[in-house]
């Protein structure tokens, strides 16, 4: 996130208390759901969401071409860099009074964006269970459905995906991959430029330090609450400690990084890495099947566990067009979209729902997806390790650019 954008984000927090009040009282939230189809009927839903995946992208056309074809709904891909653009939008509107006909209908948000808007009342709700599908959510075996970085949801998002950390390597090339972070600067001494991560600017950048850091902190359960200067000192000094060894090591020695996950991919794929990062256990599947990894990739999880959590959908407090964006966050949430997420020939993105209370019709959907031995199951996928709060994420991203940003 560049200057610019942080100082409009932060900028929320100089909001008069007011507009902390969501939209509790807003008449869709008690209408009959057949209303809200109505009035969703022939409106436009724009969709502001990351366009930094080819295959998500493929897959919100998709879903585009479903909504109109069962709800006449028109959803726009508003196709965003960075997440923080659509979220200073808002917050300009909000400055500005426009506290109706707002730009952006229907947001992809996580961490700290989520808690920002959150916390300046700049989301519309809540919403969550006055949507249909809302009931099918497996809310006790998949917790990170109902909080968003140790935030609870409240009811302002809606789950559409979840991910669980992951690392890629080429089973032919590299048998034996280091099981834990502690262990890569010495792998990557033996190994020198064959790995990397993504900018730390980019959410999978951090997601890289954040693994580290719940690993190598001395008081894990810290990471959890908001950051302070004393609990954050111990934790970043030897992330910081550890991260020096390891950077020198790295791809092209640590002075330049790939922009984005799917960035790292193209590395592997000519051959330049061995080993990279994903928020997708069906990464390997997935590039397997598009022709980008050899069929001996595979994904891995660390031995001590990974990083898991859910991508959410809002929508903001100003909202032009809230039951058609209602109606995407419900059909994002539907066992059909689930279903073709979940196909490794998508997505391959796990869902979000308890797939045993479903329709057998819908479960037939899921049954129907064909299995890979390059797609970690069960406990081949470890333990769950939960994100820590949003401002560890802020903090070691702004630290990051400080040390080696330049």
């Amino acid at each position: 996130m560049n200057a610019t954008r942080r100082s409009l984000l932060l900028s929320a927090a100089a909001l008069p208390f007011a507009a902390r009040a969501q939209a509790p009282g807003h008449p869709l939230l008690a209408a009959p759901w057949e209303e809200v189809l109505r009035q969703a009927r022939g409106k436009p839903c724009f969709y502001n969401a990351w366009a930094g995946d080819d295959r998500t992208n493929a897959f919100i056309e998709w879903t585009a071409g479903r909504l109109r074809a069962l709800h006449g709904v028109d959803l726009r891909h508003v196709r965003l860099r960075d997440t923080a653009e659509a979220v200073t939008r808002v917050v300009a509107e909000k400055a500005a009074g426009r506290n109706e006909a707002g730009t952006v209908d229907l947001i992809w948000i996580n961490g700290p964006n989520f808690l920002a808007m959150k916390e300046q009342g700049l989301l519309f709700g809540p919403v969550l269970d006055r949507l249909p599908n809302a009931r099918f959510i497996d809310r006790e075996g998949k917790p990170a459905t109902m909080t968003d970085f140790t935030v609870p949801v409240d009811g302002l998002a809606v789950p559409w995906r979840l991910g669980k950390v992951v690392f890629i390597h080429d089973a032919q090339r590299l048998p034996n991959p280091p099981m834990t972070m502690a262990a890569l600067p010495d792998w990557a001494r033996a190994n020198p430029g064959r790995t990397t991560h993504p900018n730390v600017r980019n959410f999978m950048g951090a997601t890289f330090l954040k693994q580290a850091l719940l690993e190598l902190s001395p008081d894990p359960a810290a990471l959890l609450r908001p950051a302070t200067d004393e609990a954050l000192r111990p934790a970043a000094d030897l992330l910081w400690a550890w991260y020096d060894r390891l950077r020198p090591r790295l791809w092209r020695g640590g002075r330049a990084f790939p922009e984005s996950g799917p960035a790292q991919r193209a590395l592997m794929t000519d051959g330049e890495i061995d080993l990279y990062i994903a928020f997708n256990p069906a990464e390997a599947v997935v590039a397997i099947a598009g022709g980008t990894l050899p069929p001996t990739a595979r994904a891995y999880v660390l031995s001590s566990g990974t990083i898991a959590n859910c991508s959410f959908n809002a929508i903001p407090y100003n909202a032009a067009n809230v039951a058609a964006a209602m109606v995407a966050a419900d059909f994002l949430l539907g066992a059909e979209a689930q279903a073709h997420a979940l196909d490794p020939r998508v997505l391959g993105a796990p869902t979000a729902l308890d797939v045993g209370v479903l329709r057998a019709v819908d479960r037939a959907k899921f049954e129907a997806i064909p299995s890979s031995p390059a797609m970690p199951t069960g406990v081949a996928l470890g333990r769950d390790l939960p994100e820590p709060h949003p401002s560890w994420m802020t903090r070691l991203t702004t630290e990051w650019e400080r040390r080696y940003g330049r």
